[in-house]
C-alpha cells in the first residue's frame, strides 16, 4: 500500500487540499462582525439570508476559506453561529468553501463543530489558559475531525519575538503531536502578526521575526501550515491604502517564500509586487525588514512627495527607448503588438538564424509570461494577449525561417536537436463548448509547449490515431455539459485498449476530481488527473512530463483519487434517501385556490429573428464575463480592486470596442423564439396542451423529484411542484424558450485567429455568451411584464434583475433542476428551434452555436431554484418508464446524478 501523504486537506461541499505546491489560499475575513459593518448589521437584524450576500462577495472575490465570527456582546454567538452556518449550508456556491469557526468562546466553536459540514477549520486554541485546557480543547476538536488554528500565546501572554514564537509553537506541537496525537498535518499555527511602523523601537522587528518563524516552523514541525492576520500588519498607516497595498504585496511576498500557506485578508488590499515601484519597494522592505532605523520616516515622506500615476507613465513613455531585445521582452509581458513587426525586422539583423530570435528574445519574453503567471502575478487576459504578440511575432519570422530551411511547426517552437512536448486538446464527440480549451492551449503555447487542438465534437478514434501519428506526450479533454463526462469515459476505455502509455488530462466545467477519480480514472491503467482551470495545467503538465518529478507526482495523485473514490463510496452509503413514494408524498403543495393564474396575452410561438443587439447589450451580466477570463470578482467593484482592477479595466474597455465591432459589421445575429402553453402536472411529468380546453395533449415534458431525506418543514422539490397538477381542475401555463446570439461567431473567430488574434476570438466568444443569456433576461422580462403578464407592474433596477429579485424562474434544461439533456429534443420539437432561430443539437444534445439558451418559464410565486441531487433506482425506473426509453438509456443521461453505482 501506498504510505500516507500528509497533506492538509479540508473541504465544504468540495475538497481543498493544501499542498506543497498550493499556492497561497486567501481566507475571507468579510463574514465577522467585527471585520464588516455590514455583515454585523445584518447579523443583528437576524437577516441571515441576506447576510449571505456578503458570504458570496467574499466567493467571489477569491476566498478559499471563509472565516466566519459571530463574537459581538449585543449578539447571542453560539444561536448566531449555528443559524448562519446553516443557512450557508443551503446555498451551494457558498458552502463549497471550507468553513473557519473563528470564536474567543469555546462554546461557540463547539456548537459550529456540530452543525458545519465538511472539515473546517476551528480558529483558535492556544496555551493561555494553561495545558489542560489546550489539550481538551484539542481533543474536542480532533474528535469532531477538524483541522485547527494554534495561536503563538502562552500563560506569559502573546509571542511577539521570534524566540518567544518559536518557544511556544514548538510545546503547542509537542504537546498536540505527542499526547494528544493530533495530525501534524492538521495543525495550522499562527505566530501572530503584528503592526510595524509605529515608530515605537520594540515594534520594528515584528514583521521579520513573524517570517523567520515561518520559516523556523516550516523547517522544525513537519507538516504543520502556517497562517495569520495580515491586515493587522499595517494599521499604522491606516487612511494610506497606497501604502498599506504595498506593505501587505511585500510581507506576503516574504512570508509566501518563507513557507507561509494561508492567510486572513481581503484582496482589495494587496497588489501585485512587481508592479510596486522601485523605489517604494526599497522603502517598504526597509521598514517590514528592519533594514534601517530612520525606515518609517522615509516611508511616511514619501507618501506624502510620490504619485504612482505619473511614476508609471514615464515608465510607459521611456520603454521605446530601450534596446531592441528588452523591448521585445516587453512587448510581450505586457501584451502590446503595436511595435512588434519593426522590432522583430531590427531584432532579426544581429542573429545568425530567423529562428534564433524565436529562441532568444521571443523565448525569454514567454518565459518571463509564464513565470508571472504561474506565480499569480499576470492574469489570464494578459497571458492571451502575450500570446497574441507571441504570434504575430513568429508570423513576421516564418517567412525566414522557411528559407533558411528550419523547422518550424504549427507556430512552437522547435529544431532538430530539441523539440517540446507535444499536448493533444479536444472536446469531446457531441460537445461545441471550447473557451476553455483554447485557453489551455494558449497558456501551455506560452510555456514551449506544442499545441496540438483537434477542435470541437471529436470522436474517440481520431483523438486516439492522432495522439499515435504525431506521437504526442499527453492528451488533454473538454467538454460542458454532463454527456460529454460519459465520453470521456469512452475516450479513457479506448485508450487502454490501445494500450496508449501517456497521461490523459481532464478538464470542464462539470468536470471535478470527485468524477475523475470514481468514473474515469478506473478505466485507464495510466495517469489520468483532474485539471481545475489553466492556471494550474502548466504545473500538472510539467510534473507529468518531468523525469525527476513524475514518479513521485503520479504516485501521489493516484493516492489522493484512492482517497477520493473511498470517500465517495462512504459518502453514498452514509447519505440518505428516501424511496420516490416518499417524496412524492413531502413535495411542495401550493394552495392551489388561492393561487392567482394569469392567461398570458397569446398562446402558441412567437419568434424573434436579427433581434437589435443594442436592446441586449444594457442585460449582460458584466461578473461572469469577468468570470470567464478567470477574473473572479463583482461588477463593477472588480474595476476598482487595487490587484485586479487595472487588468478589468482594460478588458472591459477592449470588450465595449468590440460589442461597437459587432453592431458595426453585423458581426454576430440574435434569434430566438418562446412559446406560452395551457399545461397541467401529472406526478413528475407536466402535459402540455393545444387550449385551455386540453383538448389536445402537444407534448410532455419528464422532470425529477430530490429524494434525500429532508428536516421538517423542507420539500422533496420536483419543477412540476409549481405547476398545478391536472387532478385539481385548475388550468396551468408554461413557458418555453430557445435563444441564440452566436450565428456567425465561428466564422469571425476564424477571421481572428487567422490573423493570430486568439485574444479578440476568444473575447468575441465570451460576448456571445454573454449576450445569449442577456437575450434570456431580456425576453423573461417581456414575458413577464408583456406576453404572459403576471407581472406587469413590475419595476427593477439593472441590479436586481441580475440578482432575478423577480417573481418566477427560468430554469434551463441540463441545470441541476432539471438535468437531462435529453428534454431538449422535445422542447425543440415542440418549438421547432431548428427551423426559427438556426440553433440544432449535437447528438449529445449540446445546442450549436454553443451561445444559446433553453428552458422554461415558471410564473409561480413559490417557484424556486434548486438541485435535484442523487436519485434513487426506482425513480430511475419510473423515469424510464415515462419517457418510454430502457433503464440502461435513462442511466447514461442521468448517470450523474444516480445514488447507486
Amino acid at each position: 500500500a501506498s504510505p500516507k501523504i500528509k497533506e492538509t486537506k479540508l473541504s465544504g461541499l468540495e475538497p481543498l487540499i493544501v499542498r506543497r505546491e498550493s499556492n497561497f489560499i486567501n481566507i475571507g475575513e468579510r463574514t465577522n462582525v467585527m471585520g464588516s459593518k455590514k455583515f454585523s448589521r445584518l447579523i443583528n437584524e437576524e437577516r441571515y439570508e441576506e447576510a449571505l450576500s456578503v458570504a458570496r462577495e467574499q466567493v467571489e472575490g477569491g476566498a478559499q476559506i471563509l472565516d466566519v465570527c459571530m463574537d459581538e456582546p449585543m449578539i447571542d454567538s453560539e444561536k448566531a453561529m449555528v443559524k448562519f452556518l446553516n443557512f450557508v449550508a443551503s446555498e451551494p456556491t457558498i458552502a463549497r468553501l471550507p468553513i473557519m469557526i473563528d470564536s474567543s468562546k469555546w462554546s461557540v466553536i463547539e456548537a459550529g463543530l456540530k452543525c458545519v459540514q465538511g472539515k473546517s477549520i476551528v480558529n483558535s486554541i492556544s496555551l493561555k489558559e494553561g495545558e489542560e485546557f489546550f489539550k481538551e480543547h484539542a481533543k474536542k476538536i480532533k474528535k469532531y475531525g477538524a483541522s485547527v488554528i494554534v495561536m503563538a500565546f502562552d500563560e506569559k501572554g502573546q509571542a511577539d519575538t521570534f524566540e518567544r514564537k518559536i518557544e511556544i509553537c514548538k510545546r503547542s506541537y509537542r504537546i498536540l503531536t505527542e499526547e494528544v496525537k493530533f495530525p501534524a498535518e492538521d495543525i495550522i499555527f499562527d505566530p501572530n502578526i503584528l503592526a510595524i511602523g509605529t515608530g515605537i523601537e520594540s515594534h520594528a522587528n515584528f514583521a521579520l521575526d513573524y517570517i523567520r518563524a515561518v520559516k523556523w516552523i516550516k523547517e522544525n514541525l513537519p507538516y504543520s501550515k502556517v497562517s495569520g492576520g495580515v491586515s493587522n500588519l499595517s494599521f499604522a498607516f491606516r487612511g494610506n491604502d497606497e501604502i498599506r497595498e504595498a506593505m501587505h504585496s511585500v510581507f506576503l511576498y516574504h512570508a509566501i517564500n518563507a513557507g507561509m500557506d494561508m492567510g486572513i485578508i481581503n484582496p482589495s488590499t494587496i497588489k501585485v509586487y512587481d508592479d510596486i515601484q522601485k523605489d517604494l519597494l526599497e522603502l517598504v522592505e526597509d521598514v517590514i525588514l528592519n533594514r534601517k532605523v530612520d525606515a518609517t520616516e522615509r516611508l511616511v515622506e514619501y507618501a506624502s512627495r510620490v504619485s504612482k500615476k505619473s511614476h508609471e507613465k514615464k515608465a510607459e513613455q521611456t520603454w521605446r527607448s530601450k534596446p531592441v531585445k528588452d523591448r521585445i521582452v516587453y512587448a510581450l509581458v505586457e501584451g502590446i503588438d503595436d511595435f512588434i513587426k519593426e522590432d522583430i525586422e531590427e531584432v532579426r539583423t544581429l542573429f545568425h538564424r530567423a529562428l534564433d530570435v524565436i529562441e532568444g528574445p521571443l523565448m525569454e519574453g514567454m518565459n518571463r509570461v509564464g513565470d508571472l503567471f504561474g506565480s499569480g502575478k499576470m492574469f489570464l487576459p494578459q497571458v492571451v494577449k502575450s500570446a497574441r504578440v507571441m504570434k504575430k511575432a513568429v508570423s513576421v519570422l516564418l517567412p525566414y525561417i522557411q528559407s533558411e530551411k528550419t523547422n518550424a511547426i504549427s507556430g512552437a517552437i522547435a529544431n532538430d536537436s530539441k523539440v517540446s512536448p507535444k499536448v493533444l486538446l479536444a472536446t469531446v464527440k457531441g460537445d461545441v463548448h471550447d473557451i476553455g480549451k483554447n485557453i489551455v492551449g494558449i497558456v501551455l503555447s506560452c510555456n514551449n509547449y506544442q499545441v496540438i487542438d483537434l477542435g470541437v465534437m471529436v470522436h474517440a478514434d481520431k483523438i486516439i490515431q492522432t495522439a499515435i501519428d504525431e506521437k504526442v506526450d499527453i492528451i488533454g479533454l473538454s467538454g460542458l455539459i454532463t454527456p460529454s463526462l460519459d465520453e470521456m469515459v469512452n475516450v479513457a476505455k479506448e485508450m487502454e485498449r490501445n494500450s496508449m502509455d501517456i497521461p490523459l488530462l481532464i478538464g470542464g466545467a462539470t468536470t471535478s476530481e470527485i468524477h475523475t477519480a470514481v468514473r474515469i480514472a478506473p478505466f485507464y491503467n495510466k495517469p489520468v488527473v483532474h485539471v481545475k482551470d489553466a492556471s494550474k495545467s502548466v504545473g500538472v503538465v510539467a510534473n507529468l512530463l518531468s523525469s525527476e518529478l513524475k514518479t513521485d507526482y503520479v504516485r501521489k495523485m493516484k493516492s489522493f483519487y484512492d482517497n477520493i473514490r473511498l470517500k465517495h463510496l462512504k459518502s453514498k452509503t452514509q447519505a440518505e434517501y428516501i424511496s420516490l413514494e416518499d417524496a412524492r408524498k413531502n413535495k411542495l403543495i401550493p394552495h392551489w385556490e388561492k393561487v392567482k393564474i394569469t392567461t398570458p396575452q397569446f398562446l402558441g410561438e412567437k419568434i424573434f429573428s436579427e433581434y437589435p443587439l443594442k436592446e441586449i447589450i444594457p442585460f449582460i451580466d458584466w461578473t461572469f464575463f469577468f468570470h470567464a477570463w478567470r477574473l473572479n470578482g463583482k461588477f463593477p467593484a472588480i474595476l476598482d480592486d487595487p490587484i485586479k482592477g487595472p487588468e478589468a479595466k482594460k478588458i472591459y474597455d477592449d470588450a465595449q470596442k468590440l460589442l461597437h465591432k459587432i453592431i458595426q459589421e453585423n458581426m454576430l445575429t440574435a434569434n430566438a423564439v418562446i412559446g406560452l402553453y395551457p399545461a397541467n402536472s401529472n406526478n413528475e411529468d407536466i402535459e402540455v396542451y393545444s387550449d385551455i380546453h386540453r383538448t389536445e395533449i402537444l407534448t410532455k415534458f419528464h422532470f425529477l423529484r430530490n429524494q434525500q431525506k429532508k428536516k421538517e418543514m423542507e420539500y422533496n422539490l420536483s419543477l412540476t411542484d409549481f405547476i398545478a397538477p391536472r387532478e385539481s381542475g385548475i388550468i396551468d401555463f408554461i413557458g418555453c424558450f430557445a435563444v441564440t446570439a452566436g450565428i456567425g461567431v465561428d466564422e469571425c473567430v476564424k477571421r481572428f485567429q487567422s490573423n493570430n488574434d486568439d485574444y479578440n476570438a476568444i473575447m468575441l466568444k465570451i460576448l456571445a455568451d454573454r449576450l445569449a443569456e442577456a437575450f434570456a433576461e431580456l425576453l423573461h422580462l417581456k414575458v413577464r411584464k408583456e406576453y404572459w403578464g403576471y407581472a406587469k407592474f413590475e419595476n427593477l433596477d439593472h441590479q436586481s434583475l441580475i440578482r432575478e429579485h423577480y417573481q418566477g424562474i427560468r430554469p434551463a434544461i441540463g441545470y441541476p433542476s432539471l438535468p437531462d439533456h435529453s428534454e431538449k429534443k422535445i422542447l425543440f420539437d415542440l418549438l421547432q428551434v431548428e427551423k426559427n432561430t438556426q440553433i440544432h443539437l449535437t447528438e449529445s444534445y449540446a445546442m450549436h452555436p454553443a451561445a444559446s439558451v433553453c428552458g422554461f418559464y415558471f410564473a409561480n410565486s413559490e417557484s424556486k431554484y434548486f438541485n435535484v441531487g442523487g436519485i434513487s433506482k426506482d425513480q430511475v425506473e419510473d423515469y424510464s418508464l415515462r419517457k418510454n426509453i430502457t433503464i440502461d438509456e435513462a442511466e447514461k443521461w442521468l448517470s450523474q446524478n444516480l445514488n447507486y453505482k
